[in-house]
């Protein structure tokens, strides 16, 4: 644990132990308000993540609400029963794929369309409106720029509105009629709650197979592996989720009381970043961390979190990945980088980063 300065120059406290960030998410004596929200510390200009969220005196009964609200649309029954149109829809886009001459942008051609159809038909959110919410998700995701961040917020849940009437209207079988069903959830509720579920279902899960793809296809040894062993795509997707290295210093936290963590006190109101990048590479947890290998026992990662905020979606966001990975090396056991790895492009000043690109050749 150490003492930073953010980047907006605010001190926090960073915790990067695989066991003291796994048992510290489960602490209910951190979380995401702050006694004082215009005093407390931040670590970006976004709207969503650079600052505290929600009511400190209600805090944890909302959640536990949302919690409550949002657990029957995944459950493992539910998410088994999606899990054949998953593989359909990744069969579709790699067809459109198979039928292009190389080199082409997995980016564009994978990565970005298969959350993004998967979250709308589980939603019920019309693709044919993607360009839009899109560009909403990621203006709300600017760490740089807090009025952009904030008109994209205000656009985001102003379209979840929208979407909203539509189904009292009109109701049909996907989650937002379900909400929209569900007694005592108001309208203004069950837009926050599906703009949420749009943002993270589809945001983190295309920055995830545009990472795991390069991860592999960066060590090559790795993705013949996988090509020859499709048996192993369960685990090679866990050490997809873990080893990539990513931006930013952790997820924040402010202390509801004073405590102590590791030998220092922390004050109530005290921002504490849970460092699950440093964490995943505990050498503590995992062997050789920086080695990259898919027969590795990677499961207690803790990319998803832990304990009472394990991500909702974290089933949903496998079944994706193991279908983009069991039919890619199956379909192109030849793929490979087109560009050196140094000339990618990333996504700058947002949340979830990422590559902007990922030029490949078959």
């Amino acid at each position: 644990m150490d003492r930073i300065r953010t980047a907006t120059g605010d001190e926090a406290w960073r915790v990067t132990g695989h066991a003291q960030v796994r048992r510290l998410l489960n602490d209910e004596r951190l979380g995401r308000s702050h006694p004082n929200p215009e005093a407390a510390a931040r670590t970006g200009e976004s709207a969503l993540f650079g600052g505290p969220m929600g009511d400190f005196d209600t805090e944890q009964a909302q959640y536990t609400r949302m919690r409550a609200l949002l657990q029957p649309h995944f459950t493992a029954k539910h998410m088994r029963a999606l899990r054949p149109r998953v593989e359909a829809l990744t069969t579709e886009l790699l067809d459109e794929l198979a039928g292009q001459r190389p080199p082409a942008d997995l980016h564009t051609a994978l990565a970005l369309p298969l959350p993004i159809l998967v979250i709308c038909e589980l939603l019920g959110v019309p693709y044919a409106d993607r360009e839009s919410f899109r560009a909403w998700t990621e203006a709300a995701g600017d760490v740089r720029d807090r009025a952009r961040s904030e008109r994209g917020l205000g656009e985001l849940f102003d379209y979840g509105s929208r979407l909203v009437a539509a189904k009292r209207r009109n109701p049909a079988e996907d989650v937002i009629s379900r909400l929209c069903a569900t007694e005592g959830v108001t309208d203004e509720e069950a837009a926050m709650l599906s703009m949420a579920l749009l943002f993270a279902g589809h945001e983190t899960t295309v920055v995830q197979i545009g990472l795991g793809t390069l991860l592999l296809l960066t060590n090559p040894g790795q993705w013949r592996t996988v090509v020859e062993r499709p048996e192993l795509v369960p685990d090679a997707v866990e050490e997809i989720l873990r080893a990539p290295a990513r931006a930013g210093d952790g997820i924040p936290r402010y202390a509801r009381t004073e405590l102590e963590i590791e030998g220092n006190t922390v004050r109530t109101g005290d921002l504490v970043l849970l460092d699950t990048n440093g964490a995943n590479h505990d050498p503590a947890a995992f062997p050789e961390p920086e080695r990259v290998d898919v027969t590795r026992q990677a499961a207690a990662h803790l990319t998803f979190g832990h304990g009472i905020r394990y991500c909702i979606g974290a089933p949903l966001a496998r079944i994706e990945l193991q279908a983009v990975f069991t039919q890619l090396t199956a379909r192109f056991p030849g793929l490979h980088l087109a560009v050196d790895p140094a000339d990618i492009r990333w996504r700058a000043g947002t949340l979830t980063g990422g590559p902007a690109e990922l030029p490949v050749s078959w």
